[in-house]
């Protein structure tokens, strides 16, 4: 493994998480941007968009990937294509010998999924999805967990949801019926809040236990709040609940629940039963509650992005913090881009590899089955 600076290739622009990542490997003096680059062929819109990005960043901007791939001078990419071309691009800089930062999730189906992972196997890469088990509360978690003080853990379960979004609209007389398997993951209005929500908490009770494999999944999506869910034929809203090696169970619900639902981000809560105590951790404590600020209005609602997905256009709504609780850092977060870079100066897997991307995958395409189906769904899925 050569020594840092890290040469990182940026895939896709504007409206991503490219946004917050590209600006993650900046901040790190062992990453060095040597561009941003997309496939040929993407749309008029998307090539804007990386343009954009580039231009802000004021870094060079390749519209080859492929040719861009051929530079020495890029040992890693990070990668934040639309979910459906997501998985292919991944495959794409793998098979030229480039260590992978993926955004979240990572494939559609499971036989790409596959695919990936051993290509990344066989040629000895580095390979890590973005989660949140950088973040304080987790590391928390971790802390406690692997202490010992709970025992042995029996059960994990995990409330997360997004106070972001406009309400409204939903018809509540009318429950939407699940499809599988889904047709389509990416809208300009709109996520399927189960594979961009849930996938966090999936994610972090594996790496909570050390890594066992779901074994079932039983899961329910819903429309309870938002007209752009409702008219994509998109859940806001779900619930999953599973099984895992060892007879341990989990459950978690995860959705978009609005800009005044909650007085910081949203509810973020982690309850773990273990054989000699319990837990409960609220990711938004300790905290202190401010009364004398009362007043917050939400950005003005972007019709380019009526959601407030993305950080460029929450900058141009003029989106201010919550003024209601200010949350004192008890223990020290890290970015997952430095997480990533970890990996890549120490030569160690990650903490959440491509393998651990797939199994989160694989257990959201069996949580849209069940809740189409009404019935539970073993793993791993046939492919």
């Amino acid at each position: 493994m050569p020594k840092p600076p890290y040469g990182v290739l940026l895939v896709s622009g504007k409206m991503t998480h490219q946004e917050n990542y590209g600006a993650g490997f900046q901040a790190d003096p062992r990453a060095k941007i040597i561009g941003l680059t997309d496939e040929l062929g993407v749309d008029e819109r998307r090539q804007q968009l990386n343009r954009q990005l580039a231009a802000e960043m004021d870094i060079p901007f390749f519209p080859d990937l492929r040719e861009a791939l051929h530079r020495s001078d890029v040992q890693a990419v990070s990668i934040c294509s639309e979910f459906e071309r997501r998985v292919r691009v991944s495959q794409l800089c793998a098979e030229s010998g480039k260590h992978l930062y993926v955004d979240k999730p990572m494939a559609t189906n499971m036989t790409d999924a596959d695919r990936l992972v051993r290509i990344v196997k066989q040629r000895g890469l580095r390979g890590q999805m973005f989660t949140q088990v950088g973040l304080p509360y987790a590391r928390r978690l971790k802390a406690i967990v692997d202490s010992g003080e709970l025992g042995e853990v029996r059960s994990i379960h995990c409330d997360l949801m997004f106070s972001k979004g406009f309400t409204g609209g939903a018809p509540l007389g009318r429950p939407r019926q699940e499809h599988y398997p889904p047709q389509r993951f990416t809208f300009p209005d709109a996520k399927r809040e189960i594979w961009t929500t849930a996938v966090y908490s999936l994610t972090l009770i594996r790496w909570l236990l050390g890594g066992p494999r779901f074994q079932s999944v039983y899961a329910t999506s819903a429309n309870y709040f938002f007209e752009e869910h409702y008219k994509r034929d998109v859940e806001d809203f779900g619930t999953l609940a599973l099984q895992l090696d060892g007879g341990v169970t989990a459950s978690l619900i995860a959705g978009r629940i609005g800009w005044f639902s909650h007085r910081s981000s949203g509810p973020n809560f982690t309850r773990i039963i273990g054989a000699k105590r319990s837990l409960l951790l609220d990711a938004h404590s300790p905290r202190f509650e401010i009364a004398a600020e009362t007043s917050w209005e939400p950005p003005a609602k972007d019709p380019l992005d009526p959601m407030g997905f993305w950080s460029s256009t929450m900058t141009r709504g003029d989106a201010q913090p919550k003024p209601y609780w200010h949350e004192p850092e008890t223990v020290a977060g890290r970015s997952d881009q430095s997480l990533f870079l970890d990996c890549l100066e120490q030569d160690k897997e990650a903490e959440v590899t491509l393998d651990d991307a797939a199994q989160a995958s694989e257990a959201m395409l069996a949580a849209y089955q069940s809740a189409a189906s009404g019935k539970v769904v073993p793993l791993p899925l046939p492919r």
